[in-house]
């Protein structure tokens, strides 16, 4: 086999490696009264298109308010059944435990498909390190 032939070879295995690398996506949310509803629909929107990224959601202050027990959207719309249909198709969700002591909040208000993290920004800064990509809704 040529050198050519190695190099080519070489190539077309990386190429192939690179475009079947899982995504992997942080979404942060600190607001769940202006980034709720919109944020969980970018969620499914990019689930149906890349059913294979691996999403995870950080949510802190006033974000982590769409992962609480009875948690609505201004026009009423529950943020629990949307959450956990996301949840089915793998994405994480965590909540700050920083936000929790700052508000007076127990993990027994969250709805269980909320996981903590002890602290959210910490958490958005590791996971983009690890190279996931950041979105904001």
């Amino acid at each position: 086999m040529s050198i050519k032939s190695v190099i080519i070879s070489l190539a077309l295995v990386l190429a192939a490696g690179v475009s079947s690398a899982q995504d992997t996506v942080v979404y942060h949310f600190d607001n769940a009264a202006t980034q709720g509803l919109k944020g969980l629909r970018n969620i499914r929107n990019h689930i149906d298109s890349d059913p294979t990224a691996k999403i995870t959601v950080v949510t802190h202050a006033e974000g982590v308010d769409m992962l609480m027990e009875g948690g609505k959207a201004a026009n009423g719309t529950e943020y629990a059944p949307l959450v956990s249909a996301l949840k089915s198709r793998g994405v994480t969700f965590e909540v700050c435990e920083i936000t929790l002591k700052n508000r007076g909040l127990k993990k027994e208000q969250f709805i269980q498909e909320a996981d903590f993290t002890p602290s959210g920004v910490l958490r958005l800064a590791k996971l983009q390190k690890q190279g996931y990509a950041y979105i904001k809704p």
